[in-house]
């Protein structure tokens, strides 16, 4: 029972908090545009609002979109401050077809997505918010293409997979033993069949970064990582232990670590207000 709770915040919030980020993202839809830009052999779909000078990417996590994982950043980021553009990584969301894989170089694919993604948009240089799995992307990203990214804030990531990590992976492997209510919306967005399936994928796709040296997912790549970088962690994350923001702090030279006592997996939809208010300011600085 607490497996699957702890995994529940990791892949999505609360049904709740899932419904209110959704129904936030369609009050603000007659301020938000929504496309597909064709991105390395790829149709990906990008929702955009605001229009400020800087601009924002979201990165959403682990079988995530941007309207799931990221409803009161599209409504409420400052629109004056910032272009804020939320995309569906390949294979995820409503950037299917095609079928989401899970290669080895998976994260270093979606880097390289979402990078080019702002690019085909007009936006030479960004910022980047990615949480958990959007976040392993942002720091490939950040380290990839140090002459186009200002800023990046991360939370819910890590650099490399522990096997207390993959444990507490395949202890969950099995979506018909989650309950019904944690199942439905991932369900309501890929079906029930593919979702399990999807889950399946992913958990074996995070499995291959144990036999790497250290585990690594990107741990090399970290000190290439240049731009003035936020990693905020919430003390009461189920899913992430300290050790993991530790460590990105650590070796992100220009970094900071701010620690939200009461956050957990999904901070930044369960204390939406003061999350934001954290990303402008330090966007603005």
């Amino acid at each position: 029972m607490a497996a699957l709770f702890v995994l529940r915040t990791r892949l999505f919030p609360r049904r709740s908090d899932f419904l209110g980020s959704l129904n936030a993202a369609r009050q603000c839809s007659s301020s938000v545009s929504s496309g597909r830009q064709r991105v390395n052999g790829a149709d990906v779909f990008y929702e955009q609002t605001g229009g400020g000078k800087h601009a924002v990417l979201l990165l959403p996590g682990a079988l995530g979109s941007t309207r799931t994982d990221f409803g009161p950043q599209l409504k409420s980021l400052n629109k004056e401050l910032f272009t804020v553009v939320g995309w569906d990584p390949r294979g995820y969301g409503r950037s299917r077809p095609p079928d989401r894989d899970f290669p080895p170089h998976f994260f270093e694919r979606d880097a390289k997505d979402a990078v080019d993604l702002m690019t085909a948009l007009g936006f030479s240089r960004f910022s980047l918010l990615g949480w958990s799995d959007g976040g392993i992307t942002a720091l490939i990203a950040a380290a990839r293409n140090p002459d186009r990214i200002n800023k990046m804030v991360v939370w819910g990531s890590n650099a490399f997979v522990s096997e207390a990590d993959l444990k507490l992976y395949n202890m969950v492997r099995d979506v018909s033993k989650w309950s019904a209510r944690m199942r439905q919306p991932m369900e309501e967005m890929y079906g029930a069949q593919a979702f399990a399936k999807l889950w399946e994928s992913w958990v074996d796709g995070i499995a291959q970064f144990l036999h790497r040296p250290e585990g690594s997912i990107c741990m090399e790549l970290l000190p290439l990582i240049k731009c003035p970088t936020l990693i905020i962690h919430g003390e009461k994350d189920p899913m992430v232990p300290s050790v993991h923001p530790q460590y990105l702090h650590k070796h992100i030279q220009a970094s900071r670590l701010h620690l939200m006592p009461e956050g957990k997996h999904n901070l930044h939809l369960r204390y939406a207000e003061e999350f934001n208010r954290l990303v402008e300011d330090f966007l603005e600085e």
